[in-house]
């Protein structure tokens, strides 16, 4: 881009115009915003800054391949700056994730994932299940040298999914149906996390709980007969119960009447020991002594006054004797 100028005529007598080089500046600056632009893509290409937030952590993994093992992952955290051609970050959550496979739409993924797995005697059992887990920040590289995986929701709904499922199958199969669904439920629930955690512990996943959503759906005859034979074992149990205490407060009553026996024997005896020593007692000369006891007992009484009537010796006649003046 040019500007006019004026300049003597090729012909005539008219000004003639002639063109001008553009200002050097103006090209400059463009040229240095094209500059500008070039290296801020080429940035953007070459180097990128990124963060992992509280309660995640990042693994860095080399698309050079050059990794051989969890040990040469390093483990980010805060502020990472790297380079996209080479390098990857995979963030993964260290809080703990609960999971839910149900057969209601509304719970979970809107699809029936409840999971089905056989009884010792072949029996077919359905159940909805809860699991929580969290991985181990300092692991999070054996994770993933283990799963490949870079979204927790592929391994949770497949790899985790598919251990739970087999992990039911196993101790299932040492279980009768009755004992999954009646007492032997939390012993079968304990085995069956014990066998998850061994599966996965290694790679730094931490199962913080798993159980069942409601009772084990069996058909419904064999529930009805199990329900039936558990209330029988209570009635049974009940029955023992009213029994021993019906002996426990006979025997009472029975230790209660040996008591009363045994005092009133042993009052008996006392009397009769006492009575006896009594007897023994009873000397001639205690019994003189007696009698002049109470003959000094009737003079010490008596108000000298003489008796005021008389019975006849042998006539039955009562007479009146004189008062004396």
């Amino acid at each position: 881009m040019g500007v006019f100028n004026k300049g003597p005529r090729d012909r005539g007598d008219g000004p003639a115009y002639t063109m001008r080089p553009a200002v050097p500046g103006l090209r400059a600056i463009v040229i240095g915003v094209a500059v500008l632009l070039g290296l801020i893509i080429l940035f953007s290409l070459l180097v990128r800054v990124t963060r992992i937030e509280a309660g995640h952590v990042g693994v860095e993994i080399n698309l050079a391949g050059k990794q051989r093992g969890a040990s040469e992952i390093p483990v980010r955290t805060g502020w990472v700056v790297y380079s996209p051609l080479s390098t990857q970050i995979i963030e993964f959550p260290t809080y703990v994730q609960t999971v839910k496979w149900t057969r209601d739409t509304n719970e979970g993924h809107p699809i029936n994932e409840e999971m089905g797995f056989n009884s010792k005697e072949g029996m077919e059992i359905f159940v909805d299940v809860s699991l929580s887990y969290a991985i181990e920040p300092t692991k999070a590289p054996d994770f993933y040298v283990k799963y490949r995986v870079g979204n927790l929701e592929m391994f949770t709904h497949g790899i985790l999914r598919d251990i739970v499922r087999n992990s039911l199958n196993e101790v299932a199969s040492t279980y009768v149906v009755e004992d999954i669904y009646g007492e032997g439920k939390a012993e079968f629930l304990h085995k069956v996390q014990a066998m998850i955690e061994q599966k996965v512990a290694p790679v730094g996943v931490s199962v913080q709980q798993f159980g069942f959503i409601g009772a084990p759906r069996v058909p419904t005859v064999i529930a009805t007969a199990i329900t039936a034979k558990a209330q029988a074992i209570q009635q049974a149990e009940r029955a023992r119960n009213e029994l021993a205490t019906t002996q426990a407060e006979a025997a009472k009553k029975i230790a209660e009447a040996e008591g009363d026996a045994k005092s009133l024997v042993t009052r008996a005896q006392g009397e009769a020991d006492a009575n006896r020593i009594r007897q023994n007692s009873l000397t001639p000369q205690l019994l003189e002594l007696r009698r002049i006891e109470n003959n000094r007992a009737l003079i010490d009484k008596w108000n000298g006054a003489l008796p005021t009537v008389q019975s006849g010796q042998g006539s039955g006649m009562i007479l009146q004797l004189p008062k004396p003046e």
